[in-house]
């Protein structure tokens, strides 16, 4: 992003303003340092309940950050906003993420540990999720899919994001790649697409069992299932869940189709 923060020191008062970074400086052992967060920072539980909350992540408290004298801001090019980000960038020295691959987030994982002096627990982090990522087994061959993030409207998962990206690693050919972002999502369109696989994701739409005979009925020649969303798009230390979750799903999905070509 072409931006630039000086620190004089270690920071002691750190404020995450995304729930994936937040746990990841959690994971590099930074508690007793993170004096605020945003009320969607769920990971871990025990520890992000008594941090003081300081709004959502595209709406901001500006004036419980000051009162918490933050030394560091940590934030994300995507789910923050950008009037907000240079409000804060006024005041505090702000370091922005901007994610688009699994590269991007090792990359913001030891970036996170320069500026807090974790280095080695970040570069020890970075060097297991690569052997992880290593070991996920692609279908083959890959799956047309559609993977949606919303409801009324429909909202999908187009190109350039870290969605996209993880879907690529699967095997999942994404059939909205061919769209910009987060696109909004007709059942014609979706129809024309003509995903073999459709993936729900439980966040930030709930998506639950009950939706798939809604996309059922658009699609009946698909594969219809719900999957962890925060394990195909958080991108800091939660993504170490990822590859085992990845590669059962992977699995599920090819044995149902072989299932099928089985049946007939």
């Amino acid at each position: 992003m072409n931006r630039q923060i000086w620190l004089p020191s270690l920071p002691q008062r750190i404020v995450s303003l995304v729930p994936s970074q937040t746990e990841l400086l959690f994971h590099l052992g930074l508690g007793d340092r993170i004096v605020g967060v945003t009320k969607f920072c769920i990971h871990p539980k025990e520890q992000t309940t008594g941090k003081t909350k300081v709004g959502g992540t595209k709406n901001f408290n500006f004036e419980a950050i000051q009162q918490l004298q933050p030394d560091l801001i940590i934030g994300n090019k995507e789910e923050n906003y950008q009037d907000g980000i240079e409000q804060l960038a006024q005041q505090y020295p702000v370091w922005m993420s901007d994610i688009f691959t699994l590269e991007d987030s090792l990359a913001m994982m030891e970036g996170i540990g320069q500026l807090t002096g974790t280095q080695e627990k970040a570069k020890e982090l970075v060097s297991v999720l690569a052997q992880q990522f290593a070991s996920l087994q692609p279908a083959m061959p890959p799956v047309p899919t559609a993977y949606f993030i919303w409801r009324k409207p429909y909202m999908g998962v187009g190109s350039n994001n870290f969605i996209d990206h993880m879907l690529s690693r699967c095997g999942f050919q994404n059939v909205l790649g061919h769209l910009s972002r987060y696109p909004e999502v007709t059942a014609e369109q979706l129809r024309l697409a003509n995903p073999k696989l459709i993936l729900l994701s439980s966040e930030p739409y709930p998506f639950k069992e009950k939706h798939i005979a809604e996309f059922q009925a658009i699609c009946p020649q698909a594969l219809v299932k719900v999957v962890d969303g925060e394990l195909f798009s958080w991108y800091g230390s939660r993504l170490l869940y990822s590859v085992p979750y990845l590669n059962r799903l992977i699995e599920e999905v090819s044995s149902s189709f072989r299932e099928s070509l089985l049946l007939g």
